[in-house]
């Protein structure tokens, strides 16, 4: 097997990344016309961009703390940063600039950025921005100016007291998940509606997207020789991570394979085979980039999307973006019991923290559901569980640790995993037994076999025998007639039961 060749990286040099565009071709360096500018363009840098294309300066004023944004910016795009963290990086200084100039602290250079300004600067953001994303993001993406002015030694003056410190952040809002359904999924995936996406290219980055979980920038920047294979020959796609600045690999099935060829073939027959590009475009965008632009593609997805009449549950037009792909992947590899390891490996999160959180909306979903659920025990009776009660969330772990530890066939065990059963796993004769309307296959196959068992001792004169099983059929009649009657009644019924069980 040809052994795999080192993909461009925006840590490479800025010499070997970047192309002579703009100014570059008169004999000058781009950055020498670019950075007196208050608005750089990256094309004019020969970057090519990801989806912003322009870094604002304008709007800082002070022309000290102006020129080290620039300083600071520039660094940040030679050294392989992408000009969305540029434009973050500005626009936290952006901020400062405008607590600066609603105030009458006399700040006059970095000398006077002690810990009483940073204190004022921070009350600025809680009464501008409190309880959005860009709160934490602005005290996060300043702290990191500081901390490279400090490191470079861009200033010499800056008191020791300018600092942020971990409880000087909000605290971190509870993230909605934004994974799809799969009721909506099952729309998105169906042959027909992939068919009527008239782009064969957009058809393709939708699958990878969905099986793949990676994000729309990096799939429209993927290569033709993105396709390799480990020594027992399955394939990988293999892709550069830009957020993390590095290259990743991803299991792919053959179908995928087999698509990525065919659009191999397609842009090539397209007069295009000089270029590298998977998804080639007639033309460069704004961007800079030669392929399809990420733009354009999330442009139309939500056409397709309209065009298929996609619904949620509720008959509303879904919200479908790129990005809440990646977001199911995560969740459906979660749900699917997919070690969290793994999951991080194949989303290629730098941290073990942003897989969690996909665990964390997993577990909320399976609590919802085992709470709107009608729970029968042994005996065919309905158990109430309040789910707002003091008890609530001990009584939910230690749901959770059971299954994991004490895993039924046809139910789920309430006994604390401390002690130990005193029924000899006869778990349908057991007090602690909890089934619901999921296990009905299985409560009704149990019943003939039952059934048989008191059969043939009967016929043996196994009184005993026939005696102990004649219990347990009793109580599978209950549970199968008390499910049953869930089933019939519908989802309404049962969450009218929990409603009555909480009050």
């Amino acid at each position: 097997m040809t052994p795999l060749q080192p993909m461009p990286s925006r840590n490479d040099p800025p010499s070997t990344r970047m192309e002579p565009t703009g100014n570059a071709g008169s004999g000058a360096e781009p950055w020498e016309t670019e950075f007196p500018k208050d608005v750089w363009h990256a094309r004019a840098l020969g970057i090519t961009a990801r989806s912003q294309v322009t870094v604002h300066f304008e709007n800082i004023t002070r022309p000290w703390l102006k020129q080290l944004a620039k300083r600071w910016a520039r660094w940040r795009l030679t050294t392989g940063l992408t000009v969305e963290s540029a434009v973050l990086g500005t626009k936290a200084v952006e901020s400062f600039n405008a607590f600066l100039e609603s105030t009458r602290i006399p700040v006059h250079g970095t000398a006077d950025i002690d810990r009483d300004v940073i204190e004022g600067f921070l009350a600025y953001l809680h009464a501008h921005s409190a309880g959005v994303v860009t709160h934490r993001i602005r005290i996060g993406q300043f702290n990191t100016f500081l901390l490279a002015m400090r490191r470079h030694g861009w200033v010499t003056d800056l008191p020791s007291t300018a600092q942020i410190y971990t409880e000087d952040y909000p605290k971190e809002t509870v993230r909605h998940p934004r994974a799809l359904s799969e009721y909506v999924m099952a729309q998105l995936e169906n042959p027909g509606n992939l068919a009527r996406m008239v782009n064969p290219a957009h058809r393709l980055i939708t699958l990878i997207l969905i099986r793949c979980g990676l994000r729309i920038s990096d799939t429209v920047a993927l290569t033709q020789d993105c396709i390799t294979r480990d020594k027992d020959g399955a394939p990988y796609l293999r892709y550069l991570n830009h957020k993390m600045k590095r290259e990743a690999l991803v299991p792919i099935d053959e179908e995928l394979e087999r698509a990525i060829a065919e659009q191999t073939s397609y842009v090539n027959g397209m007069g295009k085979s000089a270029t590298q590009l998977l998804f080639a475009h007639d033309r460069p965008d704004v961007y800079g980039a030669g392929h399809i632009s990420a733009g354009s593609y999330s442009t139309a997805l939500r056409r397709w999307v309209r065009r298929c009449g996609v619904t949620d549950e509720n008959g509303n037009p879904a919200v479908v973006s790129p990005h809440r792909f990646r977001h199911t992947l995560g969740t459906r590899l979660i749900n699917l019991d997919v070690p969290q390891e793994v999951v991080r490996r194949i989303l290629d999160h730098d941290s073990h923290q942003m897989t969690a959180h996909y665990a964390r909306l997993s577990d909320t979903t399976i609590r919802r559901y085992w709470e709107a659920a009608r729970k029968v025990n042994a005996s065919g009776s309905v158990v109430e569980l309040d789910p707002d009660g003091p008890l609530a969330e001990a009584a939910w772990s230690k749901q959770r640790l059971g299954r994991a530890t004490q895993a039924l066939p046809n139910g789920y065990c309430g006994l604390p995993v401390q002690k130990t059963c005193p029924h000899a796993n006869a778990c349908l004769t057991c007090p602690m037994f909890i089934t619901t309307a999921d296990f009905l296959p299985q409560h009704r196959e149990h019943r003939t076999q039952v059934v048989q068992i008191i059969s043939a001792a009967e016929a043996r004169g196994q009184q005993r025998l026939a005696e102990m099983n004649a219990r347990v059929l009793t109580n599978l009649d209950r549970i199968i007639e008390t499910l049953d009657e869930e089933t019939h009644a519908g989802p309404g019924h049962a969450q009218g039961e929990n409603n009555r069980a909480g009050r």
